[in-house]
C-alpha cells in the first residue's frame, strides 16, 4: 500500500509538472510573439532581411536617440524575461529564453562597452537594404519601388548621423567603408534604373524616384569622401584586446568552452592534422615528385606535394561555371547516400557576388529570411576580373580542383544551404532570427568531413590531403583570430602561420589577414561549432551502436534551428532519455 501511494504521488507530481510547463509555455509563446513584433519596430532593416516586410519603407537614422531606444527596449524585455521561470518551460522555450536574453545583453554590451558605432565606419552602408528591395520576389516590383522611394528619404540624415558617430575609426574599417559605399552606389545608379524600366509606374513617379536616388547617391559619395579626408591623429587599433574579445566570444559563440579553451584545442588539432598530412604526402610523393629525395622536414614534404596537386584547377573566366556544374553532383551524392533530405522546392542560385558585398570573402550564401521561405537562396561567387594574372593564379591554386569541391560542400550542399533551409523551417522564430553563428558555420565545416567519410571523391588520397589542408584553415582561423586580437600577432607572424603552417597560397593568406583586421571572434565559429557537433555525433554513435542513424541525426540536429550546439545537444539527449 505504501508503494502504491508513493507511485500515485509521483504520478500526480508528474502530471502537475506537465500542466505547469504547458501553462508557462502558452504564456511564453504569447510573449515571444509580442517580443518579435516589438523587435521589428526597433530594427526595421533587420525585419526586412528576415522576410518581414511591414517596415520596408523605414530607414532608421543611427543617432544617439536610436541607441537610447535600443537600450530601453533591451531593459524592458530583460525585465520581462525574469517573469518566466526557465525551469518551468519546455526544452524548446528554455533555449529561446536563453537566446533572447543573450541577444538583449549582447546589444547592451555592444552599445555601452564595445562601441563599434564610434570606430567602425563600415557598419554604415545602405546598399544592401536597397538591393534587397530591388531583388525581392515577395511583392510586386511597383510596391517594392514605392517602399524604396520612402526609405531613401532618410539616407542623407543617415550618413550625417554616421559622421557624428565616428570618433576614432580604424584605418582598416575606414577603407572598407569607402570601398563598399562607393561600390554600393551602383545599386541606386544602375540597378534601380533597370528596375524602373521594368516597372508600371507612371513617368512622374519614376522621375521622383530617380531624383531621390540621385540625392541618396550624393550622400553616399559624400560620406566616402568625408572618410577619405578625415584627419585622425591617433586611429584606433583594429585589435580589440583580451577583455573585449572574451566577452564578445561569450555573446557571439555561446559555446560550452571559453575562448582560451577553444584556442588551446585548435593548437592541439593543428598538430594532429600535420601528422595526418605528412603520412598522405609521403604516400603521394613518388606519384607527383618522381624519384626525387623526400625532404626530411615534413612541412616541406607536405608543401611540395600540395603545390603539385594545386596546379590542377579551373580558369579565371570559368570559376563560376565550374561551381555551377558541381552543385548537381553534390546533390546527387547526398541523395544516393541518404545523408539528409534536401527540399527540391528550395532552389540554390549561383550568382556573381554583388558589388555592395565585395571585400570580405570570395564565396558566401545569402538565404531568405524565416518570413520569406519561398525566396531564393543565393550562392555569391566573387569575380576574378580585377585580379592580376599572378593573383588569379594564386587564388585558383588555393581553390584547386579538389579544394573547390570542399568549398562547395561547405557553402552549398549539404553545408550552409541545407542548414539555412532547415533553420527557416524551425517552429521557433526566435532561433531563426537569432541564429547562432557557431552552429551555422560548425555545421558547414562538419559536412566537409562527413561527405568524405561517406565516400565522396572515392577516397582519393589527394582529396583527403586537401581536406586536411582545408580543415587546417578553420583550425588556424581560430588561432589567427585569438593571436591577433588577444596576443597582438603581427602580419609577418600571421602570414607565416597561414602560408607555412596552413599551406595557404599568398593571395588567400592576404585575404585572411584583411578579414581578421575587419572582424572579431567570427573566425572562431567554424572550429568551435564543428568540434561540438562532431564530438556529439561520436558520443551518440558510441552510445547507440548499430541503432545510430546518420540521416536521422542530421535532420534532428537541424530541426532545432540555429540554436547553440550545446543547447541542441542538451535537448536531444533529454528527448532520448525520455523515450527510454
Amino acid at each position: 500500500m505504501a508503494l502504491a501511494i508513493s507511485l500515485l504521488l509521483i504520478s500526480c507530481g508528474n502530471n502537475e509538472t506537465k500542466t505547469a510547463v504547458a501553462t508557462m509555455d502558452k504564456e511564453f509563446d504569447g510573449y515571444k510573439e509580442r517580443f518579435v513584433a516589438a523587435l521589428w519596430k526597433v530594427y526595421p532593416g533587420w525585419a526586412s532581411t528576415a522576410g518581414y516586410h511591414a517596415y520596408d519603407s523605414v530607414l532608421v537614422v543611427p543617432d544617439d536617440a536610436d541607441r537610447q531606444r535600443q537600450l530601453e527596449f533591451c531593459k524592458v524585455h530583460l525585465d520581462s524575461l525574469k517573469g518566466y521561470d526557465r525551469d518551468k518551460l519546455s526544452d524548446n522555450n528554455k533555449t529561446d529564453h536563453m537566446m533572447m536574453q543573450n541577444q538583449l545583453e549582447s546589444t547592451v554590451w555592444g552599445i555601452n562597452e564595445f562601441r563599434a558605432h564610434e570606430w567602425n565606419p563600415a557598419q554604415y552602408n545602405v546598399s544592401e537594404g536597397m538591393a534587397e528591395l530591388l531583388n525581392g520576389t515577395y511583392d510586386s516590383l511597383d510596391t517594392r519601388l514605392n517602399s524604396l522611394y520612402l526609405k531613401m528619404q532618410n539616407i542623407p540624415a543617415y550618413y550625417e548621423a554616421a559622421k557624428k558617430n565616428i570618433k576614432t575609426p580604424t584605418a582598416e574599417h575606414r577603407q572598407l567603408a569607402i570601398d563598399q559605399n562607393l561600390g554600393g552606389t551602383s545599386v541606386l545608379e544602375k540597378d534601380l534604373q533597370d528596375a524602373l524600366t521594368k516597372s508600371h509606374l507612371d513617368d512622374a513617379k519614376k522621375q521622383a524616384i530617380t531624383a531621390r536616388a540621385a540625392t541618396a547617391v550624393a550622400a553616399m559619395k559624400d560620406y566616402a569622401q568625408w572618410l577619405k579626408e578625415m584627419k585622425v591623429d591617433t586611429p584606433r587599433s583594429f585589435r580589440i584586446g583580451k577583455e573585449l574579445y572574451t566577452k564578445k566570444f561569450g555573446y557571439d559563440i555561446q559555446s560550452g568552452y571559453t575562448a582560451e579553451q577553444v584556442y588551446e584545442k585548435a593548437l592541439a588539432h593543428k598538430k594532429e592534422l600535420h601528422i595526418k598530412m605528412a603520412v598522405l604526402a609521403g604516400k603521394l610523393w613518388s606519384k607527383y615528385m618522381g624519384t626525387g629525395a623526400k625532404p626530411a622536414d615534413t612541412m616541406q614534404l607536405i608543401r611540395q606535394v600540395i603545390d603539385k596537386i594545386s596546379l590542377k584547377h579551373t580558369h579565371p573566366d570559368s570559376f563560376q561555371t565550374t561551381i555551377e556544374k558541381q552543385i548537381p553532383e553534390l546533390t546527387a551524392f547526398v541523395k544516393a547516400k541518404n545523408l539528409i533530405y534536401l527540399d527540391p522546392s528550395k532552389p540554390l542560385v549561383v550568382r556573381k557576388e554583388p558589388a555592395y558585398m565585395a571585400g570580405v570573402a570570395g564565396a558566401s550564401i545569402s538565404a531568405p529570411g524565416p518570413y520569406d521561405k519561398g525566396g531564393n537562396t543565393y550562392y555569391n561567387v566573387g569575380s576574378l576580373a580585377a585580379y592580376t594574372p599572378e593573383a588569379a593564379e594564386s587564388f585558383l591554386r588555393e581553390y584547386n580542383y579538389y579544394t573547390l569541391q570542399i568549398l562547395n560542400i561547405h557553402e552549398a550542399i549539404p553545408g550552409h544551404y541545407a542548414q539555412l533551409v532547415y533553420s527557416n523551417q524551425s517552429p521557433s522564430i526566435v532561433k531563426a532570427i537569432f541564429g547562432n553563428g557557431a552552429m551555422v558555420e560548425g555545421w558547414a565545416v562538419y559536412t566537409e568531413l562527413m561527405m568524405l567519410e561517406n565516400g565522396y571523391g572515392n577516397n582519393e588520397d589527394e582529396l583527403w590531403l586537401m581536406y586536411y589542408k582545408w580543415n587546417l584553415r578553420s583550425t588556424c582561423n581560430t588561432i589567427l583570430d585569438y593571436d591577433v586580437h588577444v596576443n597582438n600577432m603581427d602580419k609577418e607572424a600571421a602570414m607565416n602561420l597561414l602560408v607555412n603552417e596552413a599551406f595557404q597560397q599568398k593571395a588567400e593568406a592576404e585575404g585572411k589577414w584583411r578579414r581578421v583586421t575587419l572582424s572579431q571572434v567570427q573566425l572562431c565559429s567554424y572550429f568551435t561549432g564543428y568540434t561540438e557537433i562532431y564530438d556529439f555525433r561520436e558520443a551518440l554513435k558510441a552510445k547507440m551502436g548499430a541503432k545510430f542513424d546518420l540521416k536521422a541525426f542530421h535532420e534532428k540536429l537541424l530541426s532545432y534551428g540555429s540554436a547553440p550546439v550545446k543547447n541542441i545537444r542538451e535537448m536531444m539527449e533529454q528527448e532520448m532519455a525520455g523515450k527510454k
